[in-house]
């Protein structure tokens, strides 16, 4: 060994090798590495833990031989095992990597490193700072060579690395438990809201008066599923909660289409706010002065709106996720999420390509984690099976939550579902029909802050727009 050599520790010498002066070093602190393992010995339980629950990786040392130790360590508290020098040497040497940390000299450096805890928390923000930028130089160069290999569209590149970076800071977002008398707060700010208000909606209203009053209101982080068959309305039902929250309340929202192309989502919004009757108006070939008028209002309000939309179709989770918190961030707040539909989502992970149950399963949980992340309502639409379709009698149409496709996790993540039907479109005869005709329902099926019940409503079909059905507005819940 050279003279240089014999001037560096044991642990020293196993880091990885040191960049050539004509490149950068690689961001990394070893000595603090060196401190945050060897307070782990001091206090395996509390230390230990708090990694864990900070979302510590191995990824979070660059030494090979800190790596290693932080193994070991983290698979003997796992098994409640001690983390005294003579246990954890003893096993290196069975597994004959204790040469692979500096040998007995090197571990006991560690294990006398530091005697207290105290500066655990700075340190720790340290090497996740570190772990950050070695991830971020990683990434980049990863995208660099795709860039030079051109072998993707410049739209799917640009979403590949928009995606990497935002998986960098998913990866930082392990919140530690919060405690009592902080939760209790929150508790109690929420009731001194909702008792200021005198009774009133705590969260965003829809639009519907009695789905507001079982709901109290859309609120932050919830996933609200509609649920219906096709031809039930079910995309004209998101627009006039969206329009309502967008237009009426002027507040930021996003809505993602995975079926209708945006400018068919503007058509409708504008004719069922305008009142105009398009089919009317296309077979007269012209509109009316009133409702050019009322054409003009409507677009005038809708540009001065904060309605974003987003009709990429066949939208993976990760995508939406990211498209989500881009406008989160330019916005700088989000009132809700619409998205038209679920079951037009993908997952692309492994897991995912074998079973559409696991697929529809990792949406829905992803659609609920982002709900959270973001602090903001999700409307999601989905599909029914045919089994309304299949029942006979009074049943005949009337979904229930086992309809759903893919049903277990989507009933599991839901805060709220509402299955969406029209019994006119059931009807046996012309006569029921007449009699049921524009009648329709949101059966609440699962409010888990609330009551469940039904919210009788009325469908226009000619402007694709629902309201209140004012008759039975008092019916029971």
């Amino acid at each position: 060994m050279s003279n240089d050599a014999t001037s560096f520790s044991p642990l020293e010498l196993t880091k990885a090798p040191a960049s050539s002066p004509e490149s950068r070093t690689v961001p990394q602190a070893p000595r603090v590495e060196k401190s945050v393992l060897s307070m782990m010995t001091i206090d395996p339980s509390y230390i230990l833990g708090r990694c864990i629950t900070k979302g510590m990786g191995e990824e979070y040392f660059y030494v090979p031989a800190h790596k290693l130790l932080w193994n070991i360590f983290l698979d003997r508290y796992n098994k409640n095992q001690p983390l005294d020098i003579t246990s954890v040497a003893q096993e290196l040497t069975d597994k004959h990597q204790l040469e692979a940390v500096g040998g007995l000299a090197g571990l006991t450096e560690i294990y006398s490193y530091t005697t207290n805890t105290a500066l655990f928390d700075p340190h720790f923000e340290t090497l996740q700072e570190k772990y950050v930028l070695r991830s971020i130089i990683a990434t980049t160069s990863r995208s660099m060579e795709k860039a030079f290999a051109a072998e993707e569209e410049i739209a799917e590149l640009l979403d590949s690395v928009e995606q990497d970076v935002l998986g960098i800071r998913e990866k930082m977002k392990h919140g530690e438990e919060q405690s009592l008398s902080t939760v209790i707060a929150e508790a109690v700010t929420n009731m001194e809201r909702f008792l200021a208000q005198k009774g009133g909606i705590l969260g965003i209203t829809t639009g519907f008066e009695k789905l507001d009053r079982m709901s109290n209101g859309l609120k932050a982080g919830e996933l609200f599923v509609v649920a219906a068959r096709p031809s039930m309305g079910k995309t004209s039902f998101l627009l006039n909660m969206m329009e309502h929250i967008a237009l009426d309340l002027n507040k930021p929202s996003l809505i993602f289409s995975c079926e209708m192309p945006s400018v068919q989502l503007v058509e409708r919004l504008i004719f069922a706010r305008s009142g105009i009757r398009r089919a009317e108006m296309m077979a007269r070939g012209s509109m009316t002065q009133q409702e050019q008028k009322h054409f003009a209002r409507v677009v005038s309000v809708l540009r001065k709106s904060r309605l974003v939309l987003d009709d990429t179709a066949a939208i993976s989770i990760n995508e939406l996720r990211a498209k989500a918190r881009r406008v989160l961030r330019d916005q700088g707040e989000l009132a809700a999420i619409g998205i038209d539909y679920l079951q037009l989502m993908r997952s692309h992970t492994k897991q995912a390509q074998n079973s559409r149950e696991r697929e529809i399963a990792e949406i829905s949980s992803g659609l609920k984690s982002l709900a959270k992340e973001l602090k903001v309502p999700i409307i999601v639409l989905a599909q029914l099976n045919r089994g309304p379709e299949n029942r006979t009698g009074g049943s005949l149409g009337v979904p229930r939550m086992s309809d759903l496709r893919e049903s277990g996790a989507i009933e599991q993540d839901a805060d709220m579902i509402g299955l969406l039907y029209r019994s006119a479109y059931y009807a046996e005869n012309d006569e029921e029909r007449q009699q049921r005709a524009g009648h329709a329902n949101l059966l609440l099926a699962k409010n888990r802050n609330g009551p469940t019940g039904d919210v009788p409503l009325y469908f226009e079909a000619e402007l694709m727009r629902f309201s209140t059905r004012q008759d039975e507005e008092g019916s029971g819940e």
